[in-house]
């Protein structure tokens, strides 16, 4: 049943789900071999030694584990088909990327600002300590005691990767596009218009990006991907009422 649905599915969103999926089990079978992609094609942090900008392409295609790129890509073939049947591939191709651009830009825009901070807080030779011997402590497993110097080593080597901010994107369009379609949470399983769904989950993000600055979930990055799709259809021009 879910074969044949895939089958149907429209071409851009189809595909990004092929590639992520493929990406998935490259990662799983490099590993055998000591290689981990993620470090690769992952998304590090504009400063860091191990930046390239290719990865603001690649990490897109990256994930964590199989909860992590099972949930996003349930969700960009729950939401994605419908916004690609709408839209068109080209539209909807567009505006996937342009949501997971917004989301590098203002996930990397918040880390900086938290770089500048601890960069400010610390000892100029304890920054520059992290900055110069912080890749080499991390492959020996060990950590910095100091909780700053912590800090600025994380955002200097942990590397962003899945599709979260541009199926975020996603989403909003089809909340915006789709306002009054009811939705039926899993938890707890009561419907919900589309249009609240994701007015409470965008609020839910940024609650938690404020509070939880340490967290290993990029919530900016999801908030940039709906900035930036909502971005997007106010410039494209799209009525709510066309779409109820």
């Amino acid at each position: 049943m879910f074969g044949s649905r895939f089958s149907e599915t429209p071409p851009v969103v189809k595909n990004l789900i092929l590639i992520n999926i493929v990406m998935f089990v490259a990662t799983w079978a490099m590993r055998n071999f000591g290689v981990e992609l993620n470090q690769i094609l992952g998304l590090h942090f504009i400063k860091s030694e191990q930046f390239s900008p290719y990865q603001i392409v690649t990490h897109m295609f990256m994930h964590g584990g199989i909860t992590h790129i099972f949930f996003n890509m349930f969700a960009l073939w729950m939401f994605g088909r419908i916004l690609e049947s709408v839209w068109g591939p080209k539209r909807f191709f567009i505006y996937y990327f342009v949501s997971g651009f917004g989301a590098v830009f203002l996930h990397t825009l918040v880390n900086y600002f938290h770089y500048l901070s601890l960069k400010n807080s610390l000892p100029l030779e304890n920054f520059q300590y992290v900055v110069e011997n912080g890749y080499e402590l991390w492959q020996q497993g060990k950590i910095f005691s100091h909780s700053k110097m912590q800090e600025l080593n994380e955002i200097m080597l942990t590397p962003t990767v899945g599709a979260s901010g541009a199926v975020f994107g996603v989403l909003l369009a089809f909340g915006m596009l789709f306002p009054n379609t009811e939705l039926m949470l899993l938890f707890p399983p009561i419907p919900i218009k589309a249009k609240w769904f994701v007015i409470i989950y965008g609020g839910i993000e940024l609650w938690l990006g404020l509070t939880q600055p340490g967290s290993n979930i990029a919530h900016f990055a999801h908030l940039g991907g709906m900035l930036f799709g909502f971005i997007l259809i106010k410039y494209w021009g799209k009525k709510r009422s066309n779409f109820y």
